[in-house]
């Protein structure tokens, strides 16, 4: 069963990350109080799968009000194959569409082969025009961009 995810969700849903080989969690962002937050401010587009009352598969899907995105899209190794994976970024995908959000993007590591075959063979397009850039909000870097 495919649901909207709700902060209970969460320990769960954790635990199915750190379960996942070559997942990247962020302590802030990644932590009850960060997920709290994206839930907050993105009510009704992120989604897990549930098996027998177990997480088995999650993403957290929001938007800036422009451009949908999804984050950390995974499923239990045991539970691959299955088309829950296709059913959670379909309900990511009405639900964005439900808000007026017409395009969507993700971002998987270039060495996650698995999740890249997976977006390939479901047709999503590679984007090799642009580069993607990280910066960390904290007083250190803030101070040190600002000099």
């Amino acid at each position: 069963m495919v649901r909207q995810m709700i902060i209970e969700d969460y320990k769960q849903v954790y635990a199915l990350w750190k379960r996942i080989k070559g997942f990247a969690i962020r302590s802030i962002d990644d932590s009850q109080e960060g997920v709290e937050r994206f839930l907050k401010r993105n009510p009704t587009t992120s989604v897990v799968a549930v098996e027998q009352d177990r997480v088995v598969g999650a993403i957290l899907c929001g938007h800036d009000g422009r451009r949908g995105c999804l984050y950390h899209v995974c499923v239990d190794p045991d539970f691959r194959r299955r088309g829950i994976g296709k059913e959670m970024v379909v309900y990511c995908m009405d639900a964005l569409k439900k808000e007026g959000i017409n395009k969507v993007s993700l971002i998987a590591f270039t060495k996650n082969d698995i999740g890249n075959t997976f977006w390939h063979h479901v047709g999503w397009v590679e984007r090799r025009d642009l580069n993607y850039y990280d910066f960390t909000l904290n007083t250190e870097n803030i101070e040190a961009f600002n000099n």
